[in-house]
């Protein structure tokens, strides 16, 4: 058993009255955005109660969970707190145990702005688990433990999630429970942890309470995607002001200190960026990489620097990013200037691939696929050609990210789709770019797609042995070479809601894509995947 559960001592528990008395203002941090966070911001104990989650915890419970990361012997933690009454204390403490004694290792100030803080600790010695503790007041307590490295000969197990809807807000049981039996050795969170577009904290500690049992003794990746920092769709195009909430003319609609917010509590505990410098309106970067036992992760913002379409490509759909002419030229929306991830991100990309260390596995990790994966998409009847929002497009900018992921002979890992794929990328054809899972929406009751094409036809070169009637070589709608493996369309009792399970074979070289649905029970030795799966691949071929 890789976990170490933490037994606390008897702590003597201080609640606090829900009771606050009127204040004037000015005796707590006035939020610089309005209408946005209102149920964590400002005097937040006046709001009425809402659908999301009760604000108002015992006040030995106000700390909500812990997130963390171990690279190049530094622990970066992040504290997650409830929303605190304007006379507690804004201090946060982190303690170890060492030699059977809790040993203070920092002190932080909470951030009102989302209510999360960080902590780092330089020298950590990655080679034992150790038990940790954060500390608020005289009762509030969060136990878990940072997880011992993996040895580089050992398999290193990922389980990864994405769009976790506010369409359901019960638990997350069988979810929690599955990912006990799976054991893995990282989580990771592909975006739109929160549905909730302006209520972001609500529903990050909505989300923290559903999943904080995956977590609580294993390192977590969690990056935001466009419903996260409250939109529909994201081209960010380097932190511009978008004019319009849809975002489709690039750039990010709401306060800048929101999305700042936003990624401080998702992000915050992530190593280190490869380049910190700030895009424009002083918003953040968070692309990096996190090496694990044989596995080394990159992860990368594919949304923060994409062009948005209005205005700069023809527009034939309903949308400026919906395309549904299936006769319309590809060539002609894929033009200069055009960027998907940014030359930044880019050369981060190309230097990781050349960091070649005997041995290591390489893998990337971002929300969305680099490809148009679907054809249906919102209801059944209805016909996508091309989707805009994916990274299928721009296609230059495409082929670039997939030159680079090849050069490291890494997989690809996204989400955001809520349709699970396993696709052979083609760059300049059929086969010859990386592999790429996209796992299953978490909750998938709202915006389904499907993998359906129009003649019903398998491609060429279909997979041998397959219960999936669709797979083999496809040109998407942006003329991009694909070869389906595996999908999982929303037409089972799950409704295509699911995880997936990505297994690093190092001494084979080997990579396992599973997929399970929301309704799978791994204790029973019976459980089976969604059709299709697994997907085991040989990167040395």
């Amino acid at each position: 058993m890789k976990h170490l559960f933490v037994a606390l001592s008897f702590l003597t528990i201080v609640s606090c009255s829900r009771k606050v008395p009127d204040l004037t203002e000015g005796e707590y941090q006035q939020a610089p955005f309005t209408n946005l966070d209102t149920l964590a911001t400002n005097d937040w104990w006046n709001r009425a109660d809402n659908p999301i989650i009760d604000l108002k915890v015992a006040r030995d419970s106000v700390i909500a969970f812990g997130a963390y990361t171990v690279a190049d012997n530094t622990l970066k933690l992040t504290a997650q707190l409830y929303p605190l009454y304007h006379r507690e204390s804004r201090e946060v403490v982190l303690e170890i145990k060492r030699n059977g004694k809790w040993v203070e290792v920092g002190r932080q100030p909470v951030n009102e702005l989302g209510w999360s803080t960080l902590f780092r600790v330089e020298d950590w010695d990655a080679q034992a688990t150790v038990p940790y503790r954060l500390r608020h007041g005289k009762g509030a307590v969060y136990a878990g433990s940072v997880r011992a490295e993996p040895a580089p000969d050992q398999d290193i197990v990922v389980a990864a999630f994405s769009c976790n809807s506010n369409q359901d807000r019960g638990d997350r049981a069988s979810y929690v429970r599955n990912v006990g039996v799976v054991d893995p050795d990282l989580m990771f969170f592909a975006g739109d942890q929160s549905y909730d577009h302006t209520e972001h904290t609500a529903a990050w500690l909505k989300f923290g309470r559903q999943f904080r049992e995956t977590f609580r003794h294993r390192p977590m990746i969690s990056i935001p995607d466009d419903h996260d920092i409250g939109q529909g769709n994201l081209w960010g195009e380097g932190g511009k002001i978008a004019r319009e909430s849809a975002g489709n003319d690039g750039g990010y609609f709401y306060h800048h200190e929101y999305v700042k917010m936003v990624e401080r509590c998702q992000t915050s505990h992530l190593p280190d960026p490869y380049d910190p410098t700030p895009v424009e309106q002083g918003i953040g970067v968070y692309y990096t990489s996190l090496p694990l036992g044989a596995v080394d992760f990159a992860i990368i913002e594919d949304r923060k620097f994409k062009s948005g379409p209005n205005g700069k490509i023809p527009r034939m759909g309903p949308r400026p990013d919906h395309i549904n002419d299936p006769n319309y030229d590809p060539a002609s929306i894929d033009l200069p200037g055009l960027k998907l991830l940014g030359d930044r991100q880019v050369a981060f990309l190309e230097d990781w691939a050349r960091d070649r260390r005997a041995g290591q596995m390489k893998a990337v990790l971002s929300a969305t696929g680099f490809c148009g994966g679907a054809h249906l998409h919102g209801r059944k009847r209805e016909r996508l050609h091309a989707d805009l929002d994916s990274n299928g497009w721009p296609q230059t900018g495409r082929n670039k990210a997939l030159r680079a992921i090849r050069a490291a002979n890494a997989v690809h890992i996204a989400g955001d789709q809520h349709l699970a794929t396993v696709i052979h990328h083609g760059i300049d054809e059929f086969r010859d770019g990386p592999w790429a899972f996209v796992v299953p929406a978490s909750v998938n009751d709202y915006y389904s797609r499907w993998w359906w094409p129009e003649d019903e036809r398998a491609g060429e070169n279909p997979v041998a042995g397959s219960p999936l009637p669709w797979t083999g070589d496809y040109l998407d709608g942006f003329d991009n070479h694909i070869s389906m493996y595996a999908y999982a369309n929303p037409d089972n009792a799950s409704n295509g809601g699911g995880f997936g399970v990505i297994r690093f074979h190092p001494t084979t070289r080997e990579v396992t894509f599973e997929c399970w649905a929301r309704d799978a029970d791994l204790t029973r030795e019976d459980a089976e995947q969604f059709p299709g799966w697994p997907v085991r691949v040989n990167l040395s071929e």
